[in-house]
């Protein structure tokens, strides 16, 4: 008989402890929601009618989206904000701090924007190999700012003069996009940085090859008609080289070049600036 009582304790108990968390899922959910609301209002207050109403560079944008960091310091797309003019602006310590900052309070949505940020703007290539490799292994294969992640890791063993560890990447990324969107999912820029990792293994050729792709695409892209007329050269088609050369520059001078968003801010590797 006592037994059966403890056991009718402990029954209850558990019943009773169930039915706790039970309501404390329904608050939890409820609760969430309420903090959703306030920091979209905190969004809309400081951000989008507040910073936003001026220039990127102004104190008034870092000011309004402070008062909206001192109401709630866990907001990361305030951050992101906070960080994303310093960095267009050169200040990259300093932009650096902010997002951590957003990536510590919301990963998945800016830690490959860090990595993108450090592979093209703060060129810190180990550090951006590195964030890249752990979205890689926290989210799987994805894109950021038009690119995959190994676009962007290939390009950083580019520039950690790693060309054969580059051209590996960037051949199984181009076969993996083939492969599940077919041609018309490439990407010139993506060809044209492949063929510089063949251009500085000397395999000249091959480099022609992925040029033409990418002209193909895009056959005003100056970039690559000067690479590519320093491959010519290299195989002996001296007159070719030349007059692709004099092709290359009025295209550059015209502004064709790479066509990133983020250009206007920062020279892209073996990018050719034309003067």
């Amino acid at each position: 008989m006592f037994l059966i009582l403890i056991f009718s304790v402990f029954f209850t108990n558990c019943k009773r402890e169930e039915n706790l968390d039970k309501e404390e899922i329904v608050k939890t959910d409820s609760e969430l929601q309420i903090i959703k609301q306030k920091k979209d209002s905190i969004i809309d207050k400081y951000l989008k009618n507040g910073a936003w109403k001026y220039s990127l560079s102004s104190r008034k944008w870092q000011t309004e989206i402070d008062k909206g960091l001192e109401k709630d310091s866990t907001i990361a797309y305030l951050w992101q904000q906070k960080a994303m003019p310093l960095f267009k602006q050169g200040k990259y310590e300093i932009g650096m701090e902010y997002i951590d900052k957003a990536v510590q309070y919301d990963r998945e949505r800016w830690q490959d924007y860090r990595a993108f940020i450090k592979c093209i703007f703060a060129k810190t290539y180990r550090e951006a190999i590195k964030d890249f490799e752990d979205c890689k292994k926290r989210f799987g294969y994805s894109y950021v700012m038009d690119h995959s992640y190994d676009f962007h890791i290939a390009l950083s063993y580019l520039q950690l003069n790693e060309f054969k560890k580059s051209e590996q990447i960037f051949k199984a990324d181009y076969e993996k996009q083939i492969s599940e969107h077919g041609e018309s999912w490439l990407h010139p820029v993506d060809l044209f940085y492949f063929g510089i990792s063949k251009f500085e293994q000397a395999k000249y050729k091959e480099a022609i090859e992925l040029f033409d792709l990418a002209l193909g695409m895009y056959n005003q892209f100056s970039d690559v008609q000067y690479y590519k007329a320093i491959c010519l050269g290299k195989i002996g088609k001296i007159d070719e080289a030349n007059e692709l050369i004099k092709i290359a520059k009025i295209n550059g001078k015209k502004g064709f070049s790479l066509n990133e968003d983020n250009a206007i801010y920062e020279k892209y590797p073996y990018q050719i600036r034309w003067k």
